[in-house]
């Protein structure tokens, strides 16, 4: 008798740890507890999972919410491991992008014997809506520089399928006109096999500008724009296979084409634009690509780890034949509930190093820039930057909102964190030219600001930054999937 009470108290803990841990209450029947064993188990006790339910998934296809769980039905686990394994099988599915909330925890049990309850809230799947993108590199750029100029704006019509089948694929397609005439074509399913490792990504665009960046000076981009006609024109096609044969590590083999032609009056004002001196280039690239991904959020992560591997051959003629490599890495470690540091590195390197304007564009553009210099950019062959920042949360509340089924939730979450931050960074360019000055030279940043997170992995930064050639200033950034 003093055993069962024992083995029922124990049980009893087992259920309160889930529950607080992963926000599902459980009760328990007494069914749940009559078939309790007369020995009390150990911490090594395992206990098999029976069912796994899930609940809340109209669109996603079962078998992707279970490609993500750590533990499968069947399956004989310690006590430790199951409450490890409910917390991992919650970050993982909130990391799919697919739903707004999701509850991993024990259902019943019977003995020795448990069923857990997969609960998830879908996001919104389809987004056709009007778009609107200045094309600067940031928004400060845009606003401060070109004085927030509609003509260096693109807009248009841009369609977004997410989990179109069911099975975590996305569907793409962008009519793009104003600064840039563009249209765009993408499909990604990470999913095309019965065992749920290969997945097949497919794309083209074709387009054109009137304006275009043909160099650098002063160590910002120098444009020239023709009213009349188009100076740039460009197309292209791709086709990348994945495979994930575990749940953290993706890789990605692809191959693209690519063709690209400017007006005479581009090369007259940088004869390097292209190599040997062409109006016109047109090349293969084979990439084999390698991402690792554990962590708690990917979009703004707090702790965990991250890694992206990237090797490349761009075309094999005299036109074009250039090595690329890239690496990107982020690690995040919290010191207490609240706080977190932040460490990210990021580095690219092409060969040979000698190279046409159209290959040197580094610093500045995309991920590799630096806090303090979002006004500068940088040509180079090869560099890197070291961002570390500490980041603390300072409060969080929810806005309640009219629900439209599964577009808008009831209560929309809003996030707020501060944080001080520096910067270090390093460009080669063995073909330094004295109109710029901030190439092959150690650059440091420091600075401090607020994040704000929300709804659809929507993340805001406003930043004051300062550098060390004198400038400073408040920036703004944002981050979004749209």
């Amino acid at each position: 008798m003093l055993k069962e009470k024992k083995y029922i108290v124990w049980l009893a803990i087992f259920i309160l740890i889930c529950s607080c841990s992963f926000g599902q209450h459980v009760t328990a029947t007494p069914a749940d507890t009559g078939s309790a064993h007369s020995i009390a188990p150990t911490y090594d006790s395992l206990f098999t999972v029976r069912n796994i339910v899930l609940v809340g998934n109209k669109r996603t296809r079962n078998n992707v919410i279970l490609r993500e769980l750590p533990f499968k039905s069947g399956d004989h686990l310690p006590l430790n491991s199951l409450v490890g394994g409910f917390e991992k099988a919650r970050t993982q599915l909130m990391n799919t992008t697919l739903f707004h909330d999701v509850t991993v925890a024990l259902k019943s049990f019977e003995g020795y014997q448990i069923d857990v309850l997969v609960q998830v809230k879908e996001r919104w799947y389809i987004f056709p809506f009007p778009y609107f993108k200045p094309v600067d590199r940031n928004l400060n750029q845009w606003l401060v520089e070109e004085k927030a100029s509609l003509s260096r704006v693109n807009y248009g019509i841009k369609l977004m399928h997410n989990n179109t089948t069911g099975y975590n694929d996305k569907l793409r397609f962008w009519l793009i006109t104003g600064y840039t005439r563009q249209l765009s074509y993408n499909y990604d399913r990470l999913y095309i096999d019965k065992k749920m490792k290969w997945g097949m990504r497919v794309g083209m665009e074709l387009g054109s500008n009137r304006e275009i960046n043909y160099g650098t000076e002063d160590d910002k981009q120098v444009f020239y724009k023709d009213a009349s006609k188009y100076v740039r024109n460009f197309h292209g096609g791709s086709v990348e296979l994945t495979y994930r044969p575990a749940i953290y590590t993706r890789h990605r083999f692809g191959f693209s084409y690519k063709q690209e032609s400017v007006l005479d009056t581009v090369l007259k004002l940088n004869p390097n634009y292209f190599p040997g001196g062409r109006t016109k280039i047109a090349y293969p690239e084979i990439y084999y690509g390698m991402s690792y991904y554990n962590m708690d959020y990917i979009p703004y992560p707090t702790t965990g780890y991250g890694l992206e591997f990237t090797v490349a051959k761009r075309g094999y003629t005299k036109a074009m034949n250039v090595w690329h490599a890239s690496v990107k890495g982020i690690a995040s470690w919290p010191l207490d509930k609240k706080t977190f540091v932040n460490l990210n590195v990021i580095g690219s390197i092409s060969a040979p190093f000698r190279q046409s304007f159209y290959n040197k564009r580094l610093f500045g553009y995309g991920d590799f820039f630096m806090q303090g210099y979002e006004y500068n950019v940088i040509d180079g062959v090869a560099g890197g930057i070291v961002r570390a920042s500490i980041n603390r949360k300072l409060f969080a509340f929810n806005i309640r909102f009219p629900s439209i089924k599964t577009l808008i939730p009831k209560q929309i979450p809003i996030t707020f964190y501060g944080k001080s931050f520096v910067n270090m960074g390093y460009v080669y360019n063995p073909q330094s030219s004295p109109l710029n000055r901030l190439d092959n030279r150690v650059l440091m940043t420091g600075g401090f600001g607020i994040d704000v997170l929300t709804l659809y992995d929507f993340v805001l930064k406003l930043e004051y930054s300062f550098n060390q050639i004198g400038q400073n200033g408040l920036y703004l950034h944002k981050k979004s999937p749209y």
